[in-house]
């Protein structure tokens, strides 16, 4: 397999390094600037969350809470709510009105050839005026 090098990365990931780590496939990964790195051998590769079943590539506008949160979320609000409350960003999903972006608080994720949020262990994927569900990754 190939490497796609991240050059000139003098920072030492690991256990404690201070950045989200993802288990990808039978390595871990870590979130540093909107980069996934994979530590490997003297150097660190570029690494990419594949689309696949668990980790799509499409819209799920369909699959959302009245209030804007994915079906898929562990939050306590029902269908019909209109939530707003703080806890939300706790607990799965957030306010309908937040923006993802630069200096959203959620850490940018590369997945296929475009780039997602973490929230709560699932990606989250600005479409239009509302977020796809990309799926769960394992965080360790």
């Amino acid at each position: 397999m190939s490497c796609k090098v991240h050059e000139n990365h003098p920072h030492q990931h690991g256990k404690d390094c201070g950045h989200v780590a993802i288990q990808h496939g039978e390595h871990v990964d870590y979130l540093h600037d909107g980069h996934l790195h994979h530590p490997h051998g003297e150097h660190v590769d570029e690494c990419c969350i594949e689309v696949s079943d668990k980790n799509p590539d499409r819209c799920t506008k369909d699959e959302l809470k009245a209030c804007g949160c994915s079906i898929h979320c562990e939050c306590s609000c029902s269908s019909d709510c209109e939530c707003g409350c703080a806890d939300h960003h706790a607990a799965g999903c957030h306010d309908k009105d937040h923006q993802h972006g630069e200096g959203c608080g959620h850490p940018a994720v590369p997945h296929g050839d475009h780039i997602d949020y973490l929230v709560n262990g699932r990606l989250h994927h600005v479409h239009g005026d509302h977020c796809d569900d990309h799926g769960p990754v394992d965080l360790v």
